[in-house]
């Protein structure tokens, strides 16, 4: 294997990369350059920012239990790593499905294997970039106050990427082995939901459990585990050492993570174009096949088209995998609400305002996908029927797919607290309403498969949604406790609302 063949490959790569970057950042607006790298470098000095208050009103660590410190960075680097496996778990599994460029690369004089290689490489790179942006600058700022040696902190970055890599690559070369290619990417879309979001719900229901609340920094800060983990000169904090810019650990834990990656890479490369090929025909919204002849429902054209968009709904595949992180995090409220059933208010009052924020942002993704996602909007329009009929139809679909999510919850909150119960409900449905309607307002026409990028269209309606939620779940929680600032958060909403309206396309 050249390392010619190599480079050429890896600037191939990163050739596609910058230019669906630029494509989903600029959006075909050029002149949208300037605000861009504006926007990211507010975002960075703002994080610097941040890191160096923080940073400056944190104990000194020469005085504080080696211990302490190294649970507390192992366990943000676990939820960091978690992340990154997530992340990485999805692009490697679109490494094998998008074609693209891929049979003309497997059709070429040149080894397969060095493509997926370089890719697989670049998917390392590519899911550190997230914990970086997060995680640098107060690398940056403790190299300023204490040592340059913090710096050596984005080594021990790369080094988990490359481990999240590997197992990515693992999972996915085993679910393809197991479930066959039809099957491989919505099971794995799920695992990387799940793994997500697994290691920050596990800590918060540990909290729960031993320490009634929902912080994370309980389980990380308690004494009992200190006390019951090994001394500080024990292997298992070599993670958390590197994190720290010890250098010999720094070396330590990058042979390890790019050894892992390397020898999973070398394991599998001979497999890699055979399971690219098996991918063939497999379509990217492959849905289940109907079991039972289709039978025909005599009803209103309203009802048929409600009908019509709950079935795709349920069927769609990618859907449940792309929601299903949100719907993760409604398990803690839920679990908090059971653990304190008849025994503390307290609870509740946490879950209203989680329950109406989630039901906000769900209804906006479902929202985007019913009015935007529309495989035949051609065939819809030309339909002998009103065109408010069809979007009623639509909204109503999203408003009954969010309440079959969230009606569980209420239902058990109402047995705790009714009033809190009916504050939920009626605000839950405000949220989504809200969300509902910014969609509506800022539609424009895309492919179901831009499901994950949906946020790139408007940013003036993902920030309104996201403020819409906030204010609708603390109009929940303040009128949940009879406190009388619940107006003023109602008509913050409603004032969100009608900025909205304002802004809105003509066309809309």
């Amino acid at each position: 294997m050249s390392s010619a063949s190599l480079a050429w490959f890896a600037r191939h790569e990163i050739g596609l990369f910058w230019r669906d970057w630029t494509a989903l950042v600029l959006r075909g607006k050029p002149r949208r350059k300037i605000f861009v790298g504006l926007a990211l470098a507010g975002f960075l000095i703002g994080m610097h920012v941040v890191a160096w208050f923080t940073v400056t009103d944190t104990v000194n660590l020469a005085e504080t239990d080696p211990r302490a410190v190294f649970i507390f960075v192992s366990g943000c680097a676990l939820v960091s790593l978690s992340l990154m496996v997530s992340q990485s778990l999805e692009m490697v599994t679109r490494a094998f499905y998008a074609r693209a460029d891929l049979d003309l690369i497997l059709t070429s004089p040149a080894p397969s294997a060095r493509i997926f290689i370089v890719r697989f490489c670049a998917v390392a790179l590519m899911s550190v970039v997230m914990s970086a942006a997060l995680v640098a600058p107060f690398f940056n700022v403790m190299a300023v106050l204490e040592s340059p040696v913090w710096l050596l902190g984005y080594f021990a970055l790369l080094s988990m990427s490359a481990i999240a890599t590997a197992i990515a690559l693992i999972v996915a070369v085993v679910l393809f082995r197991t479930v066959g290619p039809r099957r491989t990417r919505f099971i794995a879309q799920i695992i990387a939901a799940v793994i997500g979001a697994g290691f920050a719900i596990a800590m918060q229901l540990v909290a729960i459990v031993y320490f009634g609340n929902l912080s994370r920094l309980s389980v990380l800060t308690s004494p009992e585990l200190t006390v019951s983990l090994p001394g500080p000169a024990s292997p298992i904090w070599i993670p958390a050492r590197a994190m720290l810019g010890d250098a010999l650990a720094v070396l330590a834990f990058c042979v390890a993570g790019f050894g892992i990656l390397g020898l999973s890479i070398w394991a599998y490369s001979s497999r890699f174009a055979a399971l690219a090929l098996s991918t063939v025909g497999v379509s990217e919204h492959n849905t289940v096949n109907a079991r039972r002849p289709a039978r025909f429902r005599a009803g209103t054209v309203r009802r048929t088209l409600r009908r019509k968009e709950l079935v795709l709904l349920a069927r769609d595949p990618w859907l449940l995998s792309q929601t299903l992180m949100q719907m993760l995090y409604l398990l803690v409220p839920a679990f908090l609400l059971w653990r304190n059933y008849g025994s503390d208010i307290g609870a509740v009052i946490v879950v209203v305002p989680v329950v109406v924020m989630a039901s906000g942002q769900l209804a906006g993704g479902l929202a985007w996908l019913t009015l935007c996602g529309e495989d035949a909007p051609d065939l819809v329009e030309t339909a002998p029927m009103s065109s408010n009929v069809a979007l009623q139809a639509k909204i109503e679909a999203v408003l009954i797919a969010v309440g079959l999510a969230v009606a569980p919850i209420v239902l058990f909150l109402g047995l705790v607290d009714l009033h809190a119960a009916l504050i939920t409900a009626i605000c839950l449905v405000l949220s989504a309403s809200a969300a509902t309607a910014m969609q509506v307002w800022f539609r424009a026409q895309a492919k179901r498969s831009h499901f994950r990028h949906r946020h790139a269209s408007s940013k003036i309606a993902t920030l309104a949604e996201a403020f819409s939620s906030i204010s609708w779940a603390g109009t929940a929680a303040l009128a949940a406790l009879g406190n009388g600032l619940a107006a003023v958060s109602a008509l913050m909403a409603v004032g969100v609302l009608v900025f909205v309206w304002t802004i809105r396309p003509r066309e809309a």
